[in-house]
């Protein structure tokens, strides 16, 4: 066993403690934080799998940006009220998640992994992956890349907005 392969799975393995925990505790800003480690745990399988962009991108984007807009959405938008304790539906929902996680295990073993080479080479002979992942970036997805910020920040002012209403008493 290669030390690749020990750190592919250790980072495994944090990951899906780190999910566990985001759906299992009670706490919203835990779950927040949890989030936050299963998020990092995939940037560095990304570094793991020398996807070095994508590692960037995961713990900038994802476990930098969007754990801070979610606590400052928890943060501003918290109540005195209690939630309601209702889990009728937590055995249909194991249910799911067993089948779901069923599902992507026979699709994992069905895969030719050596298949998959070809359809992940994403530069040509002249220009490495990164060029091309940049080209495309801000042109052909230039649009939808915007609109995923601009969807962050209308997050961040509907929470703003709805912790000032309640301060307020409006």
């Amino acid at each position: 066993m290669t030390a690749q392969l020990v750190v592919f799975y250790v980072l495994a393995a944090v990951t899906v403690v780190g999910s566990l925990g985001v759906v299992l505790t009670r706490n919203v800003v835990h779950a927040a934080f949890m989030l936050l480690v299963a998020l990092l745990a995939v940037g560095g399988i990304f570094l793991v799998a020398t996807a070095e962009f994508l590692a960037l991108a995961q713990i900038l984007i994802y476990g930098g940006a969007v754990t801070v807009v979610v606590l400052f959405a928890i943060m501003l938008t918290r109540s005195n009220e209690q939630p309601r304790a209702d889990h009728s539906q937590k055995p249909i929902a194991a249910l799911a998640a067993i089948g779901i996680f069923a599902l992507l295990v026979v699709a994992f073993v069905a895969t030719d992994v050596a298949s998959l080479d070809q359809a992940t080479n994403v530069g040509t002979a002249t220009e490495s992956g990164f060029e091309a992942l940049g080209l495309g970036l801000f042109t052909d997805w230039a649009i939808p890349f915007e609109m995923t910020s601009l969807v962050l920040l209308v997050a961040l002012i509907g929470a703003i907005l709805l912790a000032r209403n309640v301060e307020d008493g409006e």
